[in-house]
């Protein structure tokens, strides 16, 4: 089979485009990698996710939470609060890990050691890579 100059060269420069995109693609992932969670009294929550800096990610997480609210950073990571049903005013917990399941059993076995006795997942989020 014979290929024809001018098709070997749209070919080429098709891998080429390819390979540009994906790089930039990867470089736009990895720049809006952070996160923030922020955590309140009775369940209150916020959430945000795939912010260029963390700082950002942390106000406007602290936005969404109503009420008196510290917010956790995540970077590349995926964070959970757990509350406790029978008393959700009551023991929480959260959690930063680098995955999703390391860090819900995080967030759970964080809330059962502060007293809780049906502690259950109240939101998670994860940036662009957990």
């Amino acid at each position: 089979m014979i290929v024809s100059t001018a098709a070997a060269q749209r070919r080429a420069l098709f891998i080429l485009a390819l390979t540009v995109l994906l790089g930039t693609s990867r470089f736009i992932t990895e720049t809006w990698a952070a996160g923030a969670l922020a955590v309140g009294k009775c369940g209150a929550f916020g959430q945000a996710y795939d912010y260029a800096a963390e700082a950002p990610a942390r106000a406007a997480a602290l936005k969404q939470c109503k009420g008196d609210c510290t917010a956790v950073t995540m970077k590349r990571a995926c964070a959970a609060l757990a509350v406790d049903m029978a008393n959700p005013c009551g023991p929480h917990g959260y959690a930063v890990k680098p995955k999703i399941s390391s860090s819900l059993n995080a967030a759970t076995k964080k809330c059962y050691e502060f007293g809780g006795k049906e502690c259950v997942i109240r939101a998670w989020a994860c940036d662009a890579k957990g």
